[in-house]
């Protein structure tokens, strides 16, 4: 059986790490670094992120990402490279898998410098690509994870605690995608099983989240780190960016693409839409109470949707969910690691009953 656990060259986790960007860099290059930059970061950090390359008389070349990660963005940036040799990332996920895909289409190494721990896309060899119009479009996967993840502990506390949150909403799935995997003995992207070490991993994330995400949530509010902070910005990273790559995807993560098909969903996160789905998932699973009593407990304690209207789909039919469970259980998903079949009204159904549950588990 080929076992395969996948992983990022370097993890660097520290206070002020973005003002260091030009040093990461020229390990990996010298004619001029491609930076992509989120807007909202841009407006705030611009002075902060190119300092090092200022300082140090770097060439760096600076652009904007245009908030969707679609083929168009991608090509965007790829018909503008021109001597550069590597590429940055900096900002939320779909920045950085914008920036992922560009480096593998250009052969370029690539740099990921999240600012908020928001998701496991950071540390992964995945692209996630959606249409111009904010659709799941597909998954992108890349021979090789990035070169280096950077994560500066100093902006993501001062990120909106909104983005901890999804973060938490990824990485809780992690471990209940992953036993789901283990279970049907599935493949995972990497193209191998899961590793005792991956297995390992996706438990201790969700451990973390559950012993320090309330603490470190009251700790973001405030834009403190605190060691609670510290320990989930890793869970949310690293340990839920290997556990979910090195083990799999199930049930949660297409019926978050599913979601997608719907509109009223699209100004909800990523992270938020898949703790819906992890819900929905453990419905499909028929798990113990037990487990729908911690998920709706630490979902309400940390603010994470347990109801349809929480996703901004209060008012859709059972057309709307049979739609969404069309798209999930697409052939090129993830529903197929699932460890019996799924059906599309399956999933509406699942969808429905959490939300009726949320009025009676306590």
């Amino acid at each position: 059986m080929r076992k395969v656990l996948c992983s990022p060259g370097s993890y660097i986790q520290e206070a002020d790490a973005l003002t260091a960007l030009a040093d990461e860099y020229r390990e990996l290059g010298s004619t001029g670094a491609y930076l992509i930059v989120d807007p909202f970061i841009d407006s705030m950090y611009r002075d902060l992120i190119v300092s090092g390359f200022e300082k140090t008389g770097t060439p760096y070349h600076y652009e904007v990402f245009n908030r969707e990660c679609s083929m168009t963005e991608v090509d965007r940036h790829r018909g503008l490279l021109a001597d550069n040799d590597a590429v940055i990332g900096v900002g939320g996920g779909k920045t950085l898998d914008t920036s992922k895909a560009v480096a593998h289409f250009a052969g370029l190494p690539v740099v990921i410098a999240p600012t908020a721990a928001s998701s496991d896309a950071p540390c992964s060899r995945l692209s996630v690509l959606y249409t111009d119009d904010r659709q799941f479009d597909r998954y992108l996967p890349l021979p090789k994870n990035p070169d280096k993840v950077i994560m500066d502990t100093t902006i993501i506390a001062k990120a909106p605690a909104r983005f901890l949150t999804a973060g938490f909403g990824d990485a809780y799935a992690t471990w209940f995608e992953a036993a789901a995997c283990i279970r049907s003995n599935a493949v995972t992207m990497t193209g191998g099983h899961a590793t005792n070490a991956a297995e390992a991993m996706a438990r201790l994330c969700h451990d973390l989240l559950i012993a320090d995400g309330v603490k470190a949530l009251a700790a973001a509010r405030r834009g403190f780190v605190t060691p609670a902070l510290e320990q989930v910005i890793e869970a949310n990273t690293l340990l839920s960016g290997i556990g979910f790559e090195s083990s799999g995807l199930a049930a949660a993560h297409a019926i978050h693409n599913g979601l997608t098909v719907l509109e009223g969903t699209h100004r909800y996160l990523h992270g938020e839409k898949v703790a819906y789905g992890t819900l929905a998932q453990f419905v499909l699973e028929d798990r113990p109470m037990a487990d729908f009593e911690e998920a709706y407990g630490f979902f309400r304690a940390v603010g994470l949707p347990t109801t349809l209207a929480g996703i901004g789909i209060a008012d859709a039919a059972d057309d709307d969910l049979l739609r969404v469970g069309e798209l999930a259980c697409a052939p090129d998903d993830t529903m197929g690691n699932m460890p019996f079949e799924v059906t599309p009204a399956d999933v509406a159904a699942a969808l429905r009953a959490v939300d009726e549950l949320d009025a009676v588990v306590g």
